[in-house]
């Protein structure tokens, strides 16, 4: 009979330093005695990537992304060996395997690569042998044979990606926090966990600013129908928040997050000519910058002018400055300004979709507040706002109150792994 399977994943903080790691080998092998079959996907230590990345910009301004791919995957190569001989310390079998040696094969874009498939002969090899196996995360390899990195939060993909492969019953990603909360606990006193999240509406929060798990990972989660925890790795016996397919058949909440992003900019063109292809003009520049833009807005045509804003990462602003001004230029737009002193705020929520007056209330509690609202978009489970960014806190704890998050929010059922990853159907392949 064949032994269940978990895969869990333990960030820079859960393996900082020996207290720590030595504490995850400990929980390891408490899941080991009730029969569970356990693959580990680990960080570098927490800061230890950092510190890799200053040593080599201290030899060059801009390193070779093949170069700082092997740099920084040694991080993770570290972490995975110590906590390997960690459990071999308290008697359990166990084995390190960096991204080559689990298999993990990417395309060969350097520093944010993507995962082609990965051969799970040796690990089911390994698991059969009754070994816990200890994955660097964060790394593959390519076809050259060159070491890849996945980018930002790309250990998180890789236990994902490895559960997938290997039929894992559930991924459990180990963090400094015990879930996903309706809103930021530090921004909102009376913000409380959520003990089942969707994955559309995590989808939404991770893009709108909550920090507990990437894009890339949830996308990979919601592809194959694998099941994500959210835990803690500090605290003992806690369930996290489970995020999985959302279930028709039960009664969702309105809004299950407030989430907000600082990281903001807005740009305005002033009096830009309302003709045809001026917009394309516009963002295609942007976009041959490779600049993502978010929100846009344009105003009612008079006169055969009409004003255009539009969002982006405040890191990007300055460069598309530079762009928009000679973009205004060639269009003829009377001026261009930019404003840094804003942010996002947004709420997200799967029973939005048969609820009416979201936006109203939305309009309403922030007017209460004598909140202005500079640009508003909408889809079918989000409503993002930009305000000023002075508001944030008042805006965030505002909204909280208004859809009844302070309370705890409804609970939904338990959902029961009845959907398993769609393996036949995938590139990840099982050998």
């Amino acid at each position: 009979m064949n032994m269940p399977l978990v895969v869990q994943k333990y960030g820079g903080t859960s393996v900082g330093t020996i207290d720590r790691i030595q504490h995850v080998a400990q929980r390891i092998a408490r899941i080991r005695k009730t029969g569970t079959q356990v693959v580990v996907v680990v960080s570098a230590m927490a800061g230890e990537t950092d510190k890799l990345v200053k040593l080599a910009h201290q030899i060059c301004d801009n390193p070779e992304r093949r170069e700082m791919d092997l740099l920084l995957s040694s991080g993770e190569r570290i972490s995975s060996a110590l906590l390997t001989m960690a459990l071999q310390a308290l008697g359990i079998p166990a084995i390190s395997m960096t991204g080559r040696q689990i298999g993990l094969q990417t395309d060969s874009v350097h520093t944010r690569a993507r995962i082609k498939q990965i051969d799970a002969k040796r690990a089911q090899q390994a698991l059969k042998e009754n070994n816990v196996i200890v994955v660097a995360g964060f790394q593959g390899i390519n076809e050259k044979g060159d070491v890849t990195t996945l980018g930002r939060g790309g250990s998180d993909t890789s236990a994902v990606a490895l559960a997938v492969a290997l039929g894992a019953s559930q991924c459990e990603i180990y963090t400094d926090v015990d879930g996903v909360y309706t809103a930021d606990p530090r921004m909102v006193p009376k913000a409380k966990k959520l003990d089942v999240v969707s994955y559309d509406e995590m989808l939404e929060m991770a893009s709108l600013g909550a920090k507990v798990l990437q894009i890339r990972c949830v996308e990979f989660a919601h592809k194959f129908r694998m099941p994500l925890v959210v835990k803690s790795s500090y605290i003992e016996g806690g369930k996290g928040t489970l995020i999985c397919e959302e279930d028709s058949n039960m009664e969702q909440p309105v809004v299950s997050g407030i989430m907000y992003d600082k990281n903001q900019a807005k740009i305005t063109l002033k009096e830009v000519p309302d003709q045809p292809g001026i917009a394309a003009n516009i963002f295609g520049s942007i976009a041959d910058a490779g600049l993502s833009v978010d929100m846009i807005i344009q105003n009612i045509s008079a006169e055969g002018h009409t004003d255009l804003s539009f969002t982006l990462d405040r890191e990007e602003l300055n460069e598309a400055m530079v762009i928009m001004e000679k973009v205004a230029k060639k269009i003829r737009a009377v001026n261009v300004s930019a404003d840094s002193k804003i942010a996002k705020i947004s709420i997200v929520g799967a029973g939005m979709r048969s609820h009416s007056g979201v936006a109203a209330r939305i309009f309403k509690s922030l007017s209460k507040e004598k909140i202005n609202i500079l640009m508003i978009s909408t889809s079918e489970i989000k409503v993002s706002c930009i305000i000023e960014q002075k508001h944030t806190k008042a805006a965030v704890n505002a909204l909280h109150t208004a859809f009844g998050l302070d309370t705890k929010p409804t609970p939904i059922k338990s959902i029961e792994n009845k959907n398993s990853p769609a393996r036949k159907k995938s590139k990840i392949k099982k050998k």
